[in-house]
């Protein structure tokens, strides 16, 4: 999928994948040697959360921000914590590092 150095540390990729036979954008987060990932796909009104093609907001907080409507994200477990969808979760994608790659796991979509 992406080598694991081209994700910053406490930062964000955009990646294309399929899942279930369908093209999805995914967000990857970094911290330290864990990758988390869901979908690129806000659940307030099914919008990318990126602002433009890769580029993500982070809230002094530390939350992942949806550029359209401003809906916070912990990145943990993707819930809303902030905004017009607080309460739900982004769709969180499994992705494996290894020798250096972050990959989608099989049955990757929860």
């Amino acid at each position: 999928m992406i080598e694991f150095d081209r994700i910053a540390d406490g930062g964000f990729a955009e990646v294309e994948a399929s899942i279930d036979d369908e093209p999805e954008s995914l967000v990857l987060f970094r911290e330290g040697d864990a990758v988390r990932a869901w979908l690129n796909v806000c659940p307030h009104a099914g919008r990318r959360l990126d602002w433009s093609p890769g580029q993500f907001l982070k809230s002094k907080d530390g939350l992942l921000v949806c550029a359209a409507h401003g809906a916070g994200f912990e990145l943990l477990r993707g819930e809303c914590v902030s905004g017009p969808c607080r309460g739900q979760t982004l769709r969180a994608v499994e992705v494996d590092v290894h020798d250096g790659r972050v990959f989608l796991r099989a049955n990757a979509a929860q």
